[in-house]
């Protein structure tokens, strides 16, 4: 359970930084732009590697909660949205500029359908961490005002729906390989 609190500290301590503006550009300044992304992307790499490993390694029980079925049985549609919103969190898409901040949106579906549908104490550290960063990003995103207005263009909605879809599709045939449960039932 560690490995994955640490691994959590470190992947979102990091991510937390921008909603600090003057601790960003301090360290941006004294490190230089290209050293500070650098930096940021080996160490959310190793923190996110820590996550997954401790994850793995911690065990299943306690059970806090028994897990909602409403959010096992609705998981699979709410998976389909947030990887589409993940998909059109870089794009031009009239999604994005509808949303303002899909990729937000897209995790914290992930973690609260997650965290819901299943109730043991790794799984309630690690959803509970991510929906209490995506609170506190947005939050932090819109006091910045940091959005961007751009021109959106229909193909990238397409191209959002489409490899959103895809991937959630892949996700969830697979999940029962990756993480050990089937969550449809046509699941390997």
């Amino acid at each position: 359970m560690e490995i994955l609190i640490l691994g959590l500290l470190l992947f979102i301590g990091l991510h937390l930084i921008p909603t600090l503006p003057p601790l960003k550009a301090g360290l941006q300044q004294s490190l230089g732009e290209n050293r500070y992304k650098a930096l940021f992307a080996v160490l959310a790499g190793l923190g996110l590697i820590l996550v997954i490993v401790g994850y793995a390694k911690a065990p299943a029980e306690p059970r806090f909660f028994n897990s909602f079925v409403g959010a096992r049985h609705g998981a699979p549609l709410a998976m389909a949205i947030s990887f589409i919103l993940l998909a059109a969190a870089n794009m031009k898409s009239h999604i994005r500029a509808w949303v303002k901040h899909p990729m937000l949106l897209g995790v914290g579906i992930w973690a609260l359908v997650h965290l819901l549908a299943n109730g043991h104490e790794k799984a309630t550290i690690l959803f509970s961490a991510f929906l209490a960063f995506v609170v506190i990003d947005l939050i932090s995103v819109l006091r910045r005002d940091s959005y961007k207005p751009f021109e959106p263009a229909l193909k990238y909605d397409v191209i959002a729906v489409a490899s959103g879809l895809l991937l959630a599709l892949l996700v969830m045939t697979f999940h029962r390989q990756l993480m050990g449960v089937a969550v449809v039932p046509w699941g390997r």
